[in-house]
């Protein structure tokens, strides 16, 4: 990249960067001065707000170079990650938010300790915040430092080595993203979300069309004839054992490693929390996962694509997204493409920021105080503590380079710390009224001990995918709470306090969209199979979509409603 166009880039970057800084600024103005307007964008997000900004939380730089490395090296097998997200987003808007919501609680925590004890709260708080300091957030900085370093020559063009290049992306990135979740709150955090969320939407769209274009020496339908006659078995989606997620894990594991993403993990359910009511709240959720089912086309058919373009002669998969922006992309879009890269990587490091100062602040700072802190007061100290936890990433951050199985094998490790054992507690929770609090503390306590046998100790010998181990483990630590329920149930039974602050109407159009959502799930699996585009289109394709669309047409015609009484528990 020549000076000239390195100018044009950076200027065109910052550019569209400053209006979406201004334009979250006007939206959040005067709006963040309470604990509910920080925290909780004052409980009055609207669908539009909560999909985008959960779209931009979930993908970032290392999906984009992540997933298209994948099918690149391998095929559309690991699509299941995103794709399969659908089911956990439709049980968020039927099962999870309603309760959430009527509970009016603003952290995941915050419903422990209403369920069981203080103690399962602060342990669970412990889980969030050594995972979220320690790996989650150093490895969005670092994932998004990375990206920028292999898009765009930052060794380079700033005439340093990679190491001290590497720290001047994560810094840059890292004080720009604070701002955002320090001083802006959840609101800020939402609206520039939402934006860069519609360029992510441009760009992942734009891409493969263009590569399609460069694929078919300038025509996009011959490129699409290339891609679904040759090498075809590149868009089979049903995994093998030997391919990077097997099919079988679909029905074991990631059921449950979405379900924790989607329904409980606190960064991510801060959005849903903030919704004005639960009509809105379920519409942005179940929006969401229509993007979900847009990721294939977005983020793995132009990995397919740079295996047409450039066979196996690349040195890495992962350089596979990156080489083929450079040669597909123009250069006077270069610096959006720059802006919404990094507005993606802003979006998932700001939201850990904003939801790890949240945590702090509402269960573990307020708690420990021996009187009621006012809005002003709490404020303070949650800008501290995103100041302080930033800063601590900084440092973090860098060092994950030197890990000696990646950032990948780092990330999936620690988070298999903490995800299962959560979802677990928050089900049984939710589903039982006689388990006690000790049935979630022998859990937590077990989970650590038994997951890092496995993963340390027995792992190799087993053989078992981590994500077989996943659905073991979630078995094996729901049948303990039950177990202590029923040796030892709670001398009270537990009964739902309805302290609702919005709206709980249900979306009436609610279950026939969740229904189309899941059909765009068997309908891509149908497509990118032995049935649909692998090896020519089988006889059976076209019957099974038309039976998928009557069943729509028939759910849309009779558009079944539920009643809010429906999804909630009785008081």
């Amino acid at each position: 990249m020549n000076s000239d166009n390195l100018l044009a880039t950076a200027a065109s970057c910052v550019l569209f960067m400053a209006l979406v800084a201004w334009i979250s600024y006007r939206q959040t103005r005067g709006q963040t001065s309470t604990r509910d307007g920080y925290f909780l964008a004052g409980r009055g997000l609207g669908a539009t707000f909560i999909a985008g900004s959960l779209l931009l939380t979930n993908l970032s730089a290392e999906q984009l170079i992540g997933l298209n490395g994948s099918a690149y090296g391998f095929n559309l097998s690991s699509m299941a990650w995103e794709v399969t997200a659908a089911l956990a987003t439709v049980c968020m808007a039927f099962v999870f938010l309603p309760r959430y919501l009527a509970g009016a609680f603003s952290t995941l925590p915050q419903f422990l300790a209403d369920r069981f004890d203080d103690t399962v709260r602060r342990m669970t708080v412990i889980l969030f915040m050594v995972g979220y300091a320690l790996v989650t957030i150093p490895g969005v900085l670092y994932s998004g430092s990375i990206a920028v370093l292999q898009f765009f020559d930052v060794p380079q063009l700033l005439g340093v080595g990679r190491f001290p290049a590497l720290v001047f992306t994560i810094v840059l990135i890292g004080v720009i993203g604070s701002g955002y979740a320090v001083f802006g709150g959840l609101r800020a955090v939402a609206v520039s979300d939402t934006i860069n969320g519609v360029g992510l939407l441009i760009v992942g769209l734009a891409i493969p069309l263009l590569a399609l274009a460069k694929l078919g020496e300038g025509s996009i339908g011959d490129g699409l004839t290339v891609l679904v006659t040759t090498e075809s078995h590149k868009l089979n989606a049903i995994g093998t054992p030997d391919d990077p997620t097997p099919f079988a894990t679909i029905f074991t594991g990631m059921i449950f490693a979405n379900l924790f993403y989607w329904c409980t993990n606190q960064y991510v359910i801060q959005r849903t929390l903030g919704a004005r009511n639960l009509a809105e709240g379920q519409k942005g959720v179940l929006f969401s996962g229509f993007f979900k089912v847009l990721v294939p086309i977005m983020m793995m058919i132009p990995g397919v694509i740079a295996f047409h373009l450039y066979g196996e002669g690349l040195d890495t998969i992962d350089l596979a997204y990156p080489r083929l922006i450079r040669d597909v992309l123009p250069v006077y879009a270069a610096g959006f493409f720059l802006a919404v890269l990094l507005g993606a990587v802003f979006s998932s490091f700001n939201s850990l920021l904003n939801s790890a100062a949240t945590l702090f602040c509402l269960d573990v700072w307020g708690p420990l105080q021996k009187r009621e802190l006012d809005d002003d007061e709490m404020l303070r100290v949650a800008k501290r503590a995103g100041i302080c936890i930033a800063l601590v990433s900084f440092m973090i951050a860098p060092m994950l380079q030197f890990a000696p199985e990646g950032l990948w094998q780092i990330i999936r490790i620690f988070t298999g710390f903490y995800n299962i054992p959560v979802i677990a507690i928050v089900m049984v929770g939710l589903f039982t009224r006689r388990t006690p609090a000790l049935g979630p503390k022998i859990v937590i306590i077990f989970h650590i001990i038994a997951y890092g046998l496995f993963q340390f100790v027995f792992g190799e010998r087993t053989g078992l995918h981590f994500l077989h181990l996943y659905a073991i483990l979630f078995a094996v630590e729901v049948l303990i709470m039950l177990a202590v329920g029923w040796i030892r149930p709670r001398q009270e039974v537990w009964t739902f306090q309805r302290r609702e602050l919005v709206d709980l109407t249900p979306w009436r159009f609610a279950i026939p969209c969740a229904v189309t959502l899941l059909s765009c799930v068997v309908a891509l699996y149908l497509l990118f199979s032995p049935i649909g585009l692998v090896d020519g289109v089988s006889a059976a394709f076209w019957p099974l979509l038309g039976l998928l669309a009557l069943g729509n047409l028939i759910v849309w015609m009779w558009r079944p409603g539920v009643s809010a009484s429906a999804l909630l528990p009785d008081a």
